[in-house]
């Protein structure tokens, strides 16, 4: 009987292998199609019959990308303003999620649910409300006005998530690193943060790829001021609308990717901790 049950799941497994694999792949192509243009050459980019392979392999795209005098700067503002939010999103979630979470006060499920409103509202719908917000505070044309929103539409997702993890985090621990000695900000710190740092971490990749990624803040508000702009108004270099450089963009957006490709090698197995569970009493 045992070997007839095996038979019988054995297909269903293949057939859910199968489906996984067809969605790894639909997934994948476009991001394969990317770099397989930034190495095409400019005959078979712009070509009428497409192919899934080059035959002459080129790195002139490349060349042009590196060779634009303000690529380096539009990196370095990007990496500045990707771990600005990262580090502050994560310190100000940890802290308000730790608060809403051990803390009984007034209000306190009205707090939760405006986060939740708060994550729901388009970030298109805002735009203009924080350009003028970031036009009186003498903000636009800096990294400020990239940073401090960002930070804001990260907060409500990454309070929610780490809410559940310490909130996993039994208060008999607490209540013995205070009978040990442990003063508030010590657990905190020493006792606490570690626990859902794996939290901290899924968390972060979220803010990071929001941050990197953005191209509406940085359109937006870097209007004049082209040494404060990031990595994706770096496209708008090799975009043209009578001649594009379609080998400049998809090289350039190839560079783009491996940061965050970088980031998610470097902390994969805190995110796959932190997406899996919390700490269990």
């Amino acid at each position: 009987m045992r070997p007839a049950r095996g038979f019988v799941r054995r297909p269903w497994r293949l057939a859910a292998e199968a489906t996984a694999l067809a969605v790894a792949a639909v997934v994948a192509f476009p991001l394969y199609w990317m770099v397989l243009s930034a190495f095409r050459p400019a005959g078979e980019i712009e070509s009428d019959r497409p192919r899934p392979w080059t035959s002459a392999p080129t790195l002139d795209s490349f060349r042009r990308v590196f060779g634009q005098g303000e690529f380096g700067r539009y990196f370095l503002n990007s990496v500045v303003v990707a771990v600005a939010v990262v580090l502050a999103s994560a310190l100000i979630a940890f802290l308000a999620a730790t608060a809403v979470t051990r803390f009984r006060f007034r209000m306190r499920t009205t707090l939760l649910i405006m986060f939740l409103v708060a994550q729901m509202v388009p970030v298109e719908a805002l735009t203009i409300p924080l350009f003028f917000l970031m036009r009186d505070a003498g903000q636009l044309n800096t990294l400020w006005s990239l940073i401090l929103p960002h930070t804001a539409f990260s907060l409500p997702f990454a309070i929610w998530m780490l809410r559940g993890f310490v909130k996993a985090v039994p208060e008999a621990l607490e209540e013995a690193a205070y009978i040990d000695g442990a003063s508030r900000a010590r657990f905190l710190w020493q006792i606490l943060f570690p626990l859902v740092l794996p939290g901290l971490v899924a968390t972060s990749v979220f803010s990071f790829i929001s941050a990197w990624n953005d191209f509406l803040f940085a359109k937006s508000f870097i209007i004049s001021d082209i040494s404060q702009s990031t990595l994706p108004m770096a496209l708008l270099v090799f975009y043209k609308p009578d001649d594009p450089d379609w080998g400049g963009v998809m090289a350039a957006s190839t560079v783009m990717t491996i940061p965050v490709l970088v980031f998610f090698v470097l902390v994969q197995r805190r995110l796959v901790s932190g997406l899996g569970g919390a700490v269990k009493d």
